[in-house]
C-alpha cells in the first residue's frame, strides 16, 4: 500500500487559533478531536485508492477547522496544538489507527475495489467518513 499523508494534511489543517487556558490532559486524548483527525484521514485514504470516490475537499477543510476550533475551546493552546501536530510518532500511530479501521470495515491493502466498497458503505450509511466522500 502506498504511503499517503493524510495524517500530515489533516493535523495541519487542525493547528491555529487556540485558547490561552492550560488543558488538564493530552490532546491526543481528547476523542473527538483525535478520531475526527483519524476520519478525515480514513476518507482521504479511501478517496486516495479508489479512483470513482473523491473527498470533498471542502467539508474536509470545514470540519478540520471545528476541530481546531474545539481544542481552543477545550482550553488548548496554540503550542499545544502544534506539538501535537507535529510530533511525528503521533502521526504514525494515527495513521496505523486509520488504516486498522479501515481493514475492519473490509479494506484489503493493495485492492482499490475494497476500498471502493468501504467508501460506497460508509457514504450509504451517512458516517462521518461518507460524509466527507462523494
Amino acid at each position: 500500500m502506498a504511503k499517503t499523508p493524510f495524517i500530515i494534511a489533516a493535523a495541519a489543517l487542525v493547528c491555529g487559533l487556540a485558547g490561552n487556558l492550560s488543558a488538564q490532559t493530552a490532546l491526543r486524548d481528547q476523542p473527538e478531536v483525535r478520531d475526527g483527525i483519524i476520519q478525515v484521514g480514513m476518507a482521504y485514504e479511501i478517496s486516495q485508492q479508489c479512483d470513482e470516490i473523491r473527498a470533498r475537499t471542502f467539508r474536509g477543510i470545514s470540519y478540520l477547522q471545528s476541530l481546531k476550533r474545539r481544542a481552543a475551546e477545550l482550553g488548548y493552546s496554540e503550542a499545544e496544538i502544534d506539538a501535537y501536530v507535529s510530533d511525528r510518532d503521533e502521526k504514525r500511530r494515527l495513521e496505523a489507527i486509520a488504516r486498522e479501521q479501515l481493514s475492519l470495515l473490509g479494506v484489503v491493502a493493495d485492492d482499490p475495489a475494497t476500498y471502493c466498497a468501504v467508501g460506497r458503505a460508509q457514504m450509504a450509511a451517512n458516517t462521518r467518513v461518507g460524509w466527507l466522500l462523494r
